[in-house]
């Protein structure tokens, strides 16, 4: 691995150390997805860095960590949406009472 494959190796396990600090940290759910896609990107670049140096099957890993971290994203919104939604049905059926 070059010195520049290694610095950028490492800048990226810099920044997915933030990410799981953030996780750690919080304070709120969005944050902390915020962060775990964080440390997914930095994950696929990783092994994208260690793919171009010849180890082809681990590009197919940093294919497939990224389709997951999409479904996850997609699974998050759209749970955190309905949770909004009924909580505003609620707040508004409060208020007609």
């Amino acid at each position: 691995m070059t010195a520049l494959y290694l610095a950028a190796a490492c800048l990226l396990l810099a920044n997915a150390g933030v990410g799981a600090w953030r996780i750690h940290r919080g304070p709120t759910s969005a944050d902390r997805m915020v962060a775990a896609e964080l440390i997914a990107t930095s994950t696929i670049a990783v092994l994208l860095l260690l793919g171009s140096q010849g180890a082809t099957p681990l590009t197919d890993v940093a294919l497939l960590f990224a389709l997951l971290a999409a479904i996850g994203m997609a699974n998050f919104v759209t749970r955190t949406w309905t949770l909004l939604r009924e909580e505003g049905e609620t707040r508004e059926e409060a208020r007609h009472d």
